[in-house]
């Protein structure tokens, strides 16, 4: 993992906000959604990317019940 060297304070309202360093760098832009979890004591943020529950491809989704879904797994349930 890579130090930056920037600190910033959480405000009242658990906020933060990343240098726009940081943002030009993973090109986060304003209402981009970021994926936020747990790795032992770290939070870890992310850039969010839709991807199929099944396979992880970002490719062709389709939405079913609040789930991504891809074509090629979609096709395959369907053979069976």
């Amino acid at each position: 993992m890579k130090s930056t060297g920037i600190i910033r304070k959480v405000d009242e309202l658990g906020r933060i906000v990343l240098p726009i360093e940081l943002r030009r760098v993973l090109d986060i832009v304003e209402r981009d959604e970021l994926e936020i979890y747990m790795e032992s004591d770290r939070i870890i943020l992310q850039k969010f990317e839709p991807a199929c529950v099944f396979c992880g491809s970002p490719k062709g989704l389709i939405s079913y019940r609040q789930k991504n879904i891809c074509r090629e797994c979609l096709r395959n349930m369907t053979e069976y």
